[in-house]
C-alpha cells in the first residue's frame, strides 16, 4: 500500500472498512440482528415515521456513499487522468449508491402491512351470523367477520328481531367488545 499514490492509497483506505462493514450489516440483516443502524440517540423525540433530511446521516448511508465513492475513485484511477474529475465522478456515484438505497428502502416500506386487529374498524362491515343473535339485546350471538385477510368470531348484539344464524347483518356500532347489529 505504501507504493500507492496518495489519492489512491486514500480510496483504498475508505474502500476496506467500508467493504468489511457493509459486509458485516449484510450478514447481521439475513440473521435478523439488524434492528436499526447501530447508533443510538441520546435525546428524547418522536422519530416514528420520519422521513425527511435527518434520515440521510445514518452509519448505513455513509457506508453505502463511501461504497461506491471509494470503489469507483479505485476502478477509475487508471482511466481517468484528472483527479479532480475522478473526485467528482467519485463523488457522483456515492450519491447514486445512496439514493439508490433511499428508493429500494422506500418501496419496501410501501409493502408493510398493519394487520391488527381494532374493534373500531369493524362499524360499518358485513358479517355473518354463526350463532343465533337474540332479540333487542335479551343476549349475546355470534358473527363470523372477515377483516384484514382473516376472519374472527366475535360477540355481537342487535337493538331489533331476533336474527337466525347464517343471515348477514351490518355492524353499526360497539358496546364494550361487542358488535352492534343489524340485519341487512
Amino acid at each position: 500500500m505504501e507504493n500507492l499514490e496518495p489519492l489512491l492509497r486514500t480510496y483504498w483506505y475508505i474502500a476496506i472498512p467500508a467493504s468489511v462493514i457493509f459486509i458485516i450489516q449484510t450478514i447481521m440483516t439475513f440473521v435478523g440482528g439488524d434492528a436499526s443502524d447501530g447508533l443510538e440517540a441520546d435525546f428524547d423525540g418522536d422519530m416514528d415515521g420520519q422521513s425527511g433530511p435527518s434520515q440521510i446521516f445514518s452509519l448505513r448511508n455513509l457506508i453505502n456513499f463511501l461504497l461506491g465513492f471509494s470503489w469507483t475513485g479505485i476502478s477509475f484511477y487508471n482511466e481517468i487522468s484528472n483527479r479532480w474529475v475522478l473526485m467528482t465522478v467519485a463523488t457522483v456515484v456515492g450519491l447514486i449508491f445512496l439514493f439508490a438505497f433511499f428508493f429500494i428502502i422506500k418501496q419496501i416500506k410501501k409493502l408493510a402491512e398493519d394487520n391488527s386487529f381494532r374493534f373500531d374498524a369493524t362499524i360499518g362491515k358485513n358479517a355473518e351470523v354463526y350463532l343465533t343473535i337474540p332479540a333487542k339485546k335479551g343476549g349475546k350471538g355470534k358473527v363470523l367477520l372477515s377483516l384484514n385477510g382473516s376472519t374472527r368470531e366475535l360477540s355481537a348484539i342487535t337493538e331489533g328481531e331476533e336474527i337466525p344464524t347464517g343471515k348477514l347483518v351490518k355492524i353499526t356500532g360497539l358496546e364494550n367488545e361487542l358488535l352492534i347489529v343489524e340485519q341487512l
